[in-house]
């Protein structure tokens, strides 16, 4: 079997929440190898991440929270891909905003293990930035997929509905600096970092309340 391994994808569109809608660029993360591959949210464009799959099993789209910019093509996505979305519970609030007559198909809990290329990949409930929000940590590779709870310069956004600063302060505090510092951190938006270049912020952050 091929190596284990972490392919990148970019695209654009927009987020809405509470009346307002704002430009943004997602990032999307294949996790696995030559044969199959495991997908981390759905945003925007169903036949970009189609062709980035490339033909390979998909073992599922695992959504990292459902805000809409990470969830509107999931369920085009996996009848694309004859797959399945997973989602934590406490996110349905959100999700059904955006899709009110289609149900994730199947829940992440907290420290469930997805497997991928013989490769396992755990999830971590961090709520915060969204009640349901998870990150998926790959320990084997130092790895972690933050989704919008961490980001390089600090934690995902809270000012918008179903979101809470000290929520997402705790979560980082108690589920992600555990982490080895050299742990990659690949986000939802923007540049990817590290567990060591972010959480000596972290007083900092407590200070500054965002």
């Amino acid at each position: 079997m091929s190596t284990f391994r972490v392919e990148h994808l970019s695209t654009s569109g927009t987020f809405s929440l509470d009346g307002q809608t704002f430009d943004v660029d997602n990032n999307v993360w294949l996790l696995g190898n030559d044969h199959e591959v495991l997908v981390l949210d759905a945003p925007h464009d169903a036949a970009a991440i189609e062709r980035a799959v490339a033909g390979r099993a998909v073992v599922a789209i695992a959504c990292t929270h459902a805000h809409d910019d990470h969830v509107r093509y999931a369920p085009e996505l996996a009848e694309r891909l004859s797959t399945q979305v997973l989602l934590h519970p406490a996110d349905r609030v959100l999700w059904d905003l955006t899709h009110p007559d289609r149900a994730p198909d199947g829940e992440l809990r907290d420290g469930a293990v997805l497997e991928v290329a013989g490769t396992r990949v755990e999830v971590l409930h961090t709520p915060g930035h969204a009640p349901g929000a998870v990150c998926f940590s790959v320990p084997s590779e130092e790895l972690l997929f933050s989704g919008d709870t961490l980001f390089a310069g600090g934690p995902g956004a809270t000012g918008r509905s179903y979101s809470d600063f000290d929520t997402i302060l705790g979560s980082i505090r108690s589920r992600l600096a555990p982490l080895p510092p050299a742990t990659t951190v690949h986000t939802g938006h923007g540049p990817s970092t590290t567990i060591g270049a972010e959480l000596p912020s972290y007083d900092e952050w407590v200070r500054r309340g965002h």
